[in-house]
């Protein structure tokens, strides 16, 4: 793959055992336990981690600070919501991650539905949402790029603000990588705009290089004024020893799905957004597709990321993974459960074959 290729892992930040098929074990979202994750994470390889969020899970910020301030070169994807923060606080709370931690903040914005009426948000119309999320980011990397910003938008305002400490440009990197999701035209429409990165679920190559060339000419066509849109995968990658072992233990994993019908998987069914939709269609069109993209777990409850699964030796997922990146993807979010001992076999067996 090409150098420019980064690798994270997911840590899921979850008050109830057993996410997606994980371990069942005593204090398994206790700072000693996802800490374990992140210094894995850094001896196997691994850039950093996205870290999941949503009302009812710990709050994810502070599980970044933490998980940063007891590591060195980890670097959390952080996931967050507009409506939850106001655009100077948070790029205030990010500045000084940033600051503290010598550059190592990323952030993933949502604005899928949520139980949004639980922290006193009220923006449930589609497009008010994304127009909002739209209007965020903007501000956000003004705060981080810019000083003595006022500013009077039809969601937020802020007047005569600076965010201290400021953003060290280290590189190219002017501020933290805005990643992005989404696949309703609305969300498309904001991306093309306003992230610096495009994530997509594990979608079939041919759905993937349609949905990079239409934001590619979104973005020509919406007068994007920010360097080029880059793209990423977050997709579940079932690594074993063979070809063989790899199917049988995802079919027996299936099984189980079916037997408790998703319990611990469908955390992104509450709300079903049109991205999920695609990926819970899939299914319909075959149980393997491309070479070894499985989709029977979309059928069982898998939700997001869990809806579908790369599946073979390493080799195998590493050759489906480098025909994504032949597409335009170099940012890739990965995982399996159980979780801990998969950032081990993942990052021992898979990632070198990446990085050859």
């Amino acid at each position: 793959m090409s150098s420019n290729a980064e690798f994270l892992w997911y840590i899921p930040n979850d008050v109830r055992p057993g996410h997606r098929g994980d371990s069942t074990v005593e204090n398994h979202n206790s700072l000693e336990m996802l800490t374990s994750h992140a210094k894995e994470l850094e001896d196997h390889g691994w850039k950093g981690a996205l870290i999941g969020t949503g009302w009812g899970r710990p709050d994810t910020f502070t599980v970044a600070a933490s998980l940063a301030a007891r590591t060195t070169t980890f670097e959390p994807l952080i996931a967050i919501r507009p409506g939850y923060w106001r655009p100077a606080h948070f790029a205030s709370a990010a500045a000084t991650l940033d600051y503290l931690t010598g550059g190592r903040v990323r952030i993933n914005i949502v604005s899928g539905k949520d139980n949004l009426s639980a922290y006193g948000d009220s923006e449930s119309d589609q497009a008010h949402r994304y127009a909002r999320t739209k209007e965020f980011m903007r501000l956000v990397r003004r705060l981080w790029t810019e000083e003595n910003i006022t500013y009077a938008g039809e969601h937020f305002k802020v007047s005569e603000s600076t965010v201290m400490p400021r953003i060290e440009v280290r590189g190219d990197r002017r501020h933290p990588k805005l990643y992005f999701g989404g696949a309703s035209e609305a969300a498309e429409r904001v991306s093309a705009t306003e992230a610096d990165i495009q994530l997509f679920w594990g979608e079939p190559l041919e759905g993937v290089r349609e949905r990079i060339t239409r934001l590619k000419a979104l973005s020509r066509e919406l007068d994007r004024d920010l360097p080029p849109l880059e793209f990423g995968l977050r997709i579940t990658t079932l690594v074993r020893d063979t070809t063989e072992q790899a199917w049988a233990d995802a079919e027996a994993k299936v099984a189980e799905m079916a037997k408790s019908k998703g319990t611990g998987w469908n955390d992104h069914l509450q709300a079903v957004a049109v991205g999920q939709q695609r990926l819970l269609d899939l299914h319909r069109r075959g149980e393997v597709l491309d070479d070894n993209l499985y989709t029977t777990p979309g059928k069982f409850g898998g939700g997001g990321a869990g809806t579908t699964w790369l599946v073979g030796s390493a080799a195998d997922v590493a050759r489906s993974l480098r025909k994504y990146q032949e597409l335009g993807i170099t940012h890739f979010v990965l995982s399996d459960t159980p979780y801990l001992s998969e950032i081990k076999r993942q990052g021992d067996q898979l990632l070198p074959l990446l990085r050859s």
